[in-house]
């Protein structure tokens, strides 16, 4: 009944599975699928968890946030997203918005998920998706290019175990050079070795080969487990990074800086704080809001955003759609409910959504593996968390970020079109000043270039006696003042005058009512000097919307040809037939008009 859509379903039966993408795949559901989901959850839930911990601490949080935020998503994503391979959690640049509107304070955090989600909600219940194709790839890549640097430089106070550095970009590479001869050495010793076994591990990983059947077992079975340990790898390296200081702490000697305490058990159920109480008074729910600012555009514009570019990516990739309202709709649905788990906001991960992918996960439910996993996690492993080092952290976070710096965008868009540098360079540089401002500007400067053909169409102007003048797009009201001063800086500034203007429509597929005035207006000018304006080759919807408009002394012809021998009869005459003006408008012989 559900499982796959046709013509013989109902309309109501449709927009369930519309709505409910589980029902689609759920029914055919297979033993092969578990087996693979199961290990695809199994690996993705032994990235996230490390990753979590250490997402937490780029936004400013306690550690356990990290993981309260992880599940959520898992299990609302398996029942509405649309992409098998997509995974939900915290992300390097979710958890960078996060310190900066949420102010390091878990209440504006858990907050901010909430409105985000009601916002990411109401975009996908009003089918508003379509407006995330106005935010462009050099935008997404100066931001993300940016925010690569930005989270590795503040990850480096960790790994030279230095204290008190503020988070402000610039401030934070001042401070960070000032004091650089305060570092403690057994952090940095480590925090450098854990950077090398992951680097080294993801060296491994990317020139592993598979192997064939044919080969040896001893064969199959190293680069099986060697492939294993990579991809696991930043659970391995926090592992080894924890049962060094708890050597230590045993030995009575601690040179590392540790995460703490971290409260045990699985986060509460209840609403997320409306108010803030201070042991001076309360902040009101409309104080909060106004203190996030502009993080509530940003911050679940940058979630949709990542999240549909990694489900757009994959599903081109493996060879399936999705649906952008529905994955507005189920990331609006787990920010909110994830906020009643004290979730700080969500979105798509890229690097474990890659790992879901290599594993062959078949369907959503490698997320209810993943979640159970991080549940687990929270009821029974909290209390060794104590024992991992911020270096080692700080380790996780600097390798899964600097491959998001994608130096070959300046080089490539310099080869290609050197214009779209414009609002790459902008976005670049202002995400290290203020993140909105950076997005912001850049959208802004991408708007600016899309608009400006707009306001500046092509136009071909061909003078042979007759002034042909042939824009080469659609006409809208910025470009009224262009097109009409160029054809009268043609027609009337010049020393010989041509005979006639024949305004060639072809490429003009739609006008609006500035456009009609501004002609209008051109044809009384014309007309006072005794030139006359013919329009040619116009196509349906701008023919009906000229001839609505009833101008006075409208000419129109199927082609230029027509229309150019036209002007040389009115003013010299060569045989052919004058057109017959009534009304304002020009009757053409039937055989003319196609």
């Amino acid at each position: 009944m559900w499982g796959v859509r046709g013509p013989g379903q109902r309309w109501w039966q449709r927009a369930v599975l519309r709505r409910l993408p589980v029902l689609g795949w759920l029914p055919r559901y297979s033993l092969a699928c578990l087996r693979l989901d199961l290990t695809a959850g199994v690996t993705v839930g032994l990235t996230v968890v490390p990753q979590a911990l250490a997402y937490a601490e780029v936004a400013g949080l306690p550690v356990q946030y990290g993981l309260y935020s992880s599940f959520v998503g898992c299990f609302v994503y398996c029942l509405l997203g649309t992409a098998k391979d997509v995974t939900l959690g915290p992300t390097a640049i979710m958890s960078l918005l996060v310190s900066s509107y949420a102010f390091h304070d878990p209440a504006y955090a858990v907050l901010l998920a909430f409105l985000s989600g009601c916002i990411q909600l109401a975009m996908g219940l009003l089918h508003l998706g379509f407006l995330l194709d106005f935010v462009s790839c050099p935008v997404i890549k100066g931001f993300t290019s940016a925010a690569s640097i930005t989270i590795s430089f503040n990850q480096v106070k960790n790994i030279l175990g230095l204290r008190g550095i503020p988070r402000q970009f610039f401030l934070q590479v001042y401070e960070t050079l000032r004091r650089v001869r305060e570092t403690r050495v057994g952090d940095a010793v480590l925090g450098l070795a854990c950077l090398a076994a992951l680097t080294g591990l993801r060296a491994m990983k990317s020139r592993l080969h598979p192997t064939a059947h044919t080969e040896p077992l001893p064969t199959r079975a190293s680069v099986l487990l060697v492939r294993s340990c990579a991809t696991a790898r930043n659970a391995l390296v926090v592992l080894a990074a924890g049962l060094v200081a708890y050597s230590f702490q045993v030995s009575g000697s601690q040179p590392l800086t540790l995460t703490g305490s971290v409260p045990c058990g699985l986060p509460p159920f209840h609403p997320p704080p409306f108010s803030k109480a201070l042991p001076n008074g309360t902040v009101p729910f409309s104080r909060m809001v106004q203190d996030m600012g502009a993080g509530l555009a940003v911050v679940p514009l940058v979630g949709v955003l990542e999240t549909v570019a990694i489900a757009k990516a994959f599903a081109s990739q493996n060879d399936y759609r999705i649906d952008a309202n529905q994955e507005l709709l189920a990331m609006g649905t787990a920010n909110i409910l994830g906020s009643f788990f004290s979730s700080y906001p969500i979105t798509g991960s890229f690097g474990r959504t890659a790992v879901n992918a290599q594993t062959g996960v078949c369907t959503p439910m490698g997320g209810l593996v993943t979640g159970t996993l991080v549940l687990l996690s929270l009821a029974y492993l909290t209390s060794l968390f104590c024992y991992i080092p911020k270096a080692a952290l700080a380790a996780v976070i600097i390798s899964a970020v600097v491959p998001m710096f994608d130096a070959r965008i300046f080089r490539t868009l310099w080869r290609v079109k050197r214009l779209d540098l414009v609002p790459l360079c902008v976005t670049f540089l202002l995400c290290f000043w203020e993140v909105q401002y950076g997005i912001m500007a850049g959208v802004l400067v991408s708007g600016i270039l899309l608009l400006y053909p707009v306001a500046r169409p092509p136009i071909k102007v061909l003078e042979q006696g007759v002034l042909l003048v042939q824009p080469g797009s659609s006409l809208h009201f910025p470009a009224t003042d262009h097109l009409r001063d160029i054809i009268r800086d043609r027609a009337l500034a010049a020393a010989s005058p041509p005979c006639s203007v024949v305004l060639d429509c072809h490429h003009v597929s739609s006008i609006d009512y500035t456009v009609v005035v501004g002609l209008a207006e051109l044809l009384q000018d014309l007309h006072k000097h005794g030139i006359p304006l013919v329009f040619c080759s116009l196509q349906d919807p701008v023919l009906q919307v000229l001839l609505a408009a009833d101008l006075e002394g409208f000419l129109h012809f199927p082609s230029w040809e027509e229309a150019e021998r036209c002007g040389e009869v009115e003013l010299g005459g060569s045989g052919a037939a004058p057109a017959d003006i009534t009304s304002g408008s020009t009757v053409l012989p039937v055989g003319l008009i196609q």
